[in-house]
């Protein structure tokens, strides 16, 4: 495994990271989970991604029953808070109140005296952005988490948060947490490199399409057990699974990663890691093998020919 530092920050987390969005509390239970994550650690991943909404609460709930095992200095916890918890009108968005609240409770449903990093998982238009970032600063000088970040926010909303931060003398954000990958690639213009300036890192989500990059699409079947397969986890993906088109290109790229003993999944995530803006991968594999699988990712070396057949790919 290699290690990328987070944008500017002095911390380093694994280029593949392990994410539970989707797969804990839904294809991956307790023992399995425990079993996915120590592979996970043995194997150098050092990042594990979660947040309050995935499965409401359960996702962090499972981690609670597996983190605290480990050795804390050694594993990097991320998490995150937006979305509505309950149906109360003070359970959202990121006013003082649902910032502090949420990561109180995730604090507590992880059984951790502290996150390393807490994201504000979209931009909320109906708060006063200095009265989040505030929020957000008080809880680091708590130590109840030690870095933040933004997730799926503007290139214009992210300079502004580090504008404000450097006026006020508050901690900036350190890490933007984009969907991207060879299907999605819309970052590219101007999110990625406005974090890049800003000294912020990358970690993105979804590098695989939720699955579609692993190849196991071709042509439009949908193997029985599969996400696609499940109207509970499949509504990212159902669009792709109809475009020929984009089936056909994830086909082309079987040989180009045959050339470097590879497989699909793992060249569309050593793809990604070419590119040094991008600190770390967020995979969400439901088994060990997947696991296994993906991280061979780390560490490969791809063509500057090979690089710009994909990129006509996509």
């Amino acid at each position: 495994m290699e290690y990328r530092r987070l944008g500017r920050s002095g911390l380093k987390v694994s280029e593949i990271a392990y994410g539970s969005w989707l797969t804990f509390a839904n294809q991956v239970e307790l023992d399995n989970g425990k079993e996915i994550v120590t592979r996970a650690l043995e194997l150098g991943v050092n990042y594990i991604d979660t947040a309050d909404v995935y499965a409401n609460g359960a996702a962090e709930n499972l981690l609670g029953n597996i983190l605290p095992q480990f050795n804390r200095s050694q594993i990097v916890v991320a998490t995150k808070a937006f979305w509505p918890m309950t149906d109360a009108p003070t359970d959202r968005g990121l006013s003082r109140k649902h910032v502090t609240d949420s990561l109180l409770a995730s604090l507590e449903r992880l059984h951790l005296d502290y996150v390393d990093i807490f994201y504000c998982h979209r931009y909320d238009e109906e708060t006063p952005l200095e009265e989040t970032i505030e929020a957000i600063d008080d809880l680091i000088r708590r130590g109840k988490t030690l870095y933040w970040g933004t997730s799926e926010w503007s290139a214009e909303q992210i300079a502004t948060a580090f504008q404000i931060c450097s006026q006020r003398g508050w901690h900036p954000p350190v890490v933007n947490q984009p969907n991207y990958s060879l299907v999605v690639r819309g970052i590219e213009k101007e999110i990625l490199p406005t974090c890049n300036a800003l000294g912020m890192g990358t970690a993105n989500f979804s590098p695989l399409a939720q699955g579609v990059l692993t190849g196991k699409y071709s042509g439009g079947a949908v193997p029985e057990g599969s996400r696609g397969s499940n109207d509970e986890l499949n509504m990212h993906m159902k669009h792709t699974l109809s475009d020929t088109d984009l089936l056909a290109s994830v086909d082309k790229l079987k040989p180009i990663a045959e050339k470097y003993g590879l497989n699909t999944a793992q060249l569309s995530l050593a793809w990604i890691l070419q590119n040094q803006a991008i600190s770390s991968v967020i995979i969400g594999a439901s088994s060990v093998s997947q696991l296994e699988n993906n991280v061979k990712a780390s560490g490969v070396v791809l063509k500057r020919e090979d690089l710009a057949l994909i990129d006509s790919l996509f």
